[in-house]
């Protein structure tokens, strides 16, 4: 066989994607680029990589087998390069991270910090749910993962960011009696608006209901805190949404916190990997710049967050 790295890098992507259209968009390639490379991969192997249904490709279940060594092999590759480069001093590569749709409003300034001394670091971020997100570090296709809910299943190393604040927050449009505090049973009584099943805010929620034995009255269920938080504002309920979310909001008046008893939840933010997983020299140069500077990014980024920041009342 004689298949060659950028066949296998080809492939890869098509299959972390399932598109070749998105594929060749990542690569920088013409479409037609793509299939060319795809037919010289397959005319190597006797049993079929891919399907094409109804316009759609779909990978087999071989191919998914080659899809995940093709990985291996590009990552091995990959910290050979980065090696060579810290050897004279040169730090290079990529770094990959996969963080829930809340951590859009952190990891950026992380990145920040460490883009301006590292220029020449390639930084890929990937925002979705927390189960996607738990799957691309069980399955190593992340170096690190950004989540305010650890996983229970996984041998993990962790670095604490900041505590994550939940509040039960609704827009100006829903009507809700005057009252300094509101009890618990105020969620048997309004709208509440849910993330889906295993998102770590909806996780925190469920816990705290069970604990008080309160079943909130569910009106909605989404699919990310920004959409939430755009049913929030147009009044079709409450919800519980992290604070580090909700500045502008706050800063307008277009939604507010309620003062129910109990709140706000609290969980931190977690930069977590998998244990004993190999981190190349880029990687652990991030996290060095995270345990030196994450104090000082907090007070510079975060340090407004601590007005909203207050023990549950009991």
């Amino acid at each position: 066989m004689h298949y060659t790295l950028h066949q296998l890098k080809v492939f890869s992507t098509v299959v972390r994607l399932g598109s070749i259209t998105r594929a060749a968009e990542q690569l920088h390639m013409t479409q037609p680029a793509v299939s060319i490379q795809l037919r010289n991969l397959q005319d190597q192997f006797d049993i079929p990589l891919t399907e094409v249904i109804g316009r759609k490709i779909h990978i087999t279940d071989f191919g998914l087998e080659l899809g995940a060594a093709a990985d291996a092999i590009l990552a091995g590759t990959e910290e050979i390069e980065q090696r060579m480069l810290a050897r004279k001093g040169l730090l290079a590569g990529r770094v990959r991270f996969a963080i829930v749709s809340t951590g859009k409003y952190i990891m950026p300034y992380y990145l920040s910090s460490f883009y301006k001394k590292y220029p020449n670091v390639e930084l890929l971020m990937d925002v979705t749910n927390r189960s996607l997100v738990i799957e691309s570090l069980q399955t190593n296709k992340t170096d690190f993962a950004l989540v305010s809910v650890l996983p229970g299943h996984l041998e993990l190393e962790q670095e604490a960011l900041m505590p994550n604040a939940l509040w039960l927050v609704a827009g100006t449009g829903l009507a809700l009696p005057d009252a300094p505090e509101y009890d618990i049973s105020i969620l048997r009584e309004i709208p509440i608006i849910y993330r889906e099943e295993g998102s770590g805010t909806r996780i925190m929620l469920e816990e705290y209901t069970r604990k008080v034995q309160i079943m909130p009255r569910v009106k909605l269920e989404l699919t990310s805190s920004e959409a939430i938080k755009q049913a929030v504002l147009a009044g079709l309920g409450a919800s519980i949404l992290s604070i580090h979310s909700l500045r502008t909001e706050l800063q307008t008046g277009a939604v507010r916190l309620l003062p129910v008893r109990g709140f706000p939840l609290y969980s931190h933010w977690q930069l977590i990997w998998l244990k004993g997983k190999r981190l190349s020299p880029a990687a652990l140069a991030f996290l060095a710049m995270v345990r030196a500077h994450k104090d000082a990014i907090f007070h510079e980024h975060f340090a407004w967050t601590k007005q909203y920041t207050q023990e549950p009342a009991q």
